[in-house]
């Protein structure tokens, strides 16, 4: 019977295959901070309903060799460096920070550049501040980096699924599955966030500058959390550590910690804060506009 909460040691291998699979896809739709502030940013600053749902491939492509590699890793009998999580995850952390601060620091380019929400008037057309698209390699560089983070989903890979597979050639196997259920939840989500930039309803240039300020913004600020975030995790890994618990059996939604707080900090109040800020921004200025041709 499968049991997508706590796998115990002993499984059949197909089962654990199985497993695999299902807990990827759980993994690609409950609110993950290896995933949905990278994914949202890329797929809402690609404004198109195919792009985003390229973005959120890419970034699960990479995702998925990454979990293959450590899957095998660990399948050689590696699981005891794996199992050292907290600590790894904190530094997972730091570097998906940096990271994403690069990245912001590259689509949100200018002579001024600032993480100010203030002054939404300096994103207008006359503005100096320059914005870039992000480059396709961008997603597979964080799938990869943020793939070795550790969790829930990780311990169950790498000391229950991975070992119970029937030799070495196999070993990968779980956590590609793993790897390709989140791509499946990943690119519906890519698919979805590019959608929504797509029907702001704003002329083609507002609707690309609303959609760059949006990921840009999202993963700088995002970044500055995660690498606070990594921080405090090695410093004080008590108070890190700290957790409310909600009683659901559903990892990612079990305990509301550290990084439910990365999740909700990065997608929903800055990348959601700033979609709605600009868009109201641009909507304004269109009427504007109007207004004075009439």
């Amino acid at each position: 019977m499968l049991n997508l909460w706590d796998p115990h040691a002993g499984i059949i291998w197909t089962t654990a295959l199985l497993t695999a699979f299902l807990l990827g896809m759980v993994h690609g739709i409950t609110p993950d901070e290896h995933t949905w502030p990278i994914t949202f940013s890329y797929a809402i600053g690609s404004y198109s309903t195919k792009k985003g749902l390229i973005a959120g491939l890419t970034f699960s492509s990479a995702f998925t060799l990454q979990r293959a590699i450590a899957s095998e890793l660990a399948y050689l009998v590696l699981d005891k460096w794996f199992t050292l999580g907290s600590t790894v995850d904190y530094v997972v952390y730091l570097i998906v920070g940096v990271a994403m601060i690069w990245a912001g620091r590259y689509i949100l380019q200018g002579k001024h550049w600032h993480l100010s929400f203030r002054h939404s008037h300096k994103m207008g057309p006359n503005t100096k501040v320059q914005v870039n698209a992000p480059k396709g390699w961008m997603p597979l560089v964080h799938g990869f980096i943020a793939g070795w983070g550790f969790g829930a989903f990780a311990i169950i890979i790498y000391t229950v699924l991975a070992p119970a597979m029937p030799s070495a050639w196999w070993g990968w196997v779980p956590g590609a599955l793993f790897g390709l259920g989140t791509t499946v939840m990943q690119a519906l989500a890519g698919a979805l966030f590019g959608w929504i930039s797509q029907r702001l309803g704003l002329p083609p240039e507002a609707t690309q500058r609303v959609a760059l300020v949006t990921a840009g913004r999202t993963l700088a600020w995002g970044g500055i959390a995660f690498v606070t975030g990594g921080l405090i995790g090695i410093a004080l890994p008590k108070l890190a550590a700290f957790s409310i618990s909600t009683g659901i059996h559903v990892h990612n939604l079990d305990k509301l910690g550290i990084a439910f707080v990365l999740v909700v900090f990065s997608v929903m109040g800055v990348g959601l804060t700033t979609l709605v800020q600009q868009t109201r921004y641009w909507a304004n200025q269109a009427k504007s506009q109007h207004s004075v041709q009439n």
